[in-house]
């Protein structure tokens, strides 16, 4: 009997996140939503898979005639592994959090970057090319976004982490893909960043980084990678030290669906109407 996937579905209608904890992912409303744009009839599912149980949890998500899955902590870098197609931003990234069968064969993608950089342009009119981005963390979360970053064209993506040894790994690993460098946790930069991401998971616990008003300048934007509906720790801080734009992570989290829903079905969906449907709570 089947530990997660307890009965055959619809051959490619079939679809799931996988994660732990999972109850509160919002994933299965969104491309519920998306697949109603289009008339596409779909299963999506949200299905507790601990870590270390990706590989057999994918094999019974194939029997059961799945198409599509998307992954979320802590699964990313063990679905990185065990994909045996990569696209190049996954493989850069070394996570991915959108899975599916090319042929048999595992294939991976990760959107979460994709779903960041379509965020800040399309939906809030940010451009990256030739700016300065000063980007907070140096776990999954921003090794994961750092591809797209550097493939808009930035000036410079500064990293600041409280290991500067883990803020070095990524500078050495992504210097050949655009100017990166490190920044000591706390420290101010030079100039004010046209652009300040925080890819760490302080706003979860309430807590903010170690900035200090100078980061911040009359045009700064701030993005939290996190989302709240009433805004996070970094965002409010932003807010009340003058930056033009203060953001939460919620258009990202539906850019990057959208992002996936193209991989699987090869139409892309229309976001803003999800992206204020959400943030009313519906």
């Amino acid at each position: 009997m089947a530990r997660w996937f307890t009965e055959h579905y619809p051959p490619n209608r079939y679809f799931c996140v996988v994660g732990s904890p999972i109850g509160h992912s919002r994933s299965p409303g969104i491309h519920t939503a998306f697949a109603q744009q289009f008339g596409i009839e779909l299963i999506y599912e949200r299905v507790e898979v601990a870590a270390g149980d990706l590989a057999a949890a994918v094999d019974e998500f194939r029997t059961a005639g799945g198409r599509g899955m998307n992954v979320t902590v802590p699964l990313k870098e063990e679905a990185w592994s065990l994909a045996e197609i990569r696209s190049p931003r996954a493989a850069l990234a070394g996570a991915a959090n959108t899975l599916w069968f090319e042929g048999g064969r595992l294939a991976a993608e990760n959107t979460d970057g994709l779903g960041l950089v379509r965020d800040l342009g399309a939906n809030h009119g940010v451009e990256l090319e030739d700016r300065e981005i000063l980007l907070l963390g140096a776990g999954g979360a921003a090794r994961g976004v750092l591809p797209a970053l550097l493939e808009a064209g930035p000036s410079r993506v500064t990293i600041s982490n409280r290991s500067a040894a883990r803020a070095e790994a990524l500078v050495t690993a992504f210097a050949a893909h655009g100017r990166v460098a490190s920044l000591a946790w706390g420290a101010a930069p030079d100039d004010p960043p046209d652009l300040v991401i925080n890819a760490t998971s302080l706003s979860l616990h309430g807590e903010l980084p170690p900035l200090g008003a100078a980061v911040i300048a009359p045009g700064t934007v701030c993005y939290d990678m996190v989302y709240a509906r009433d805004g996070t720790p970094f965002t409010r801080w932003a807010e009340a030290h003058g930056a033009r734009l203060a953001l939460d992570g919620l258009g990202m989290l539906v850019e990057q669906a959208a992002a996936a829903f193209e991989v699987w079905h090869g139409c892309a969906p229309r976001t803003a109407g999800v992206i204020e449907a959400m943030r009313r709570g519906d």
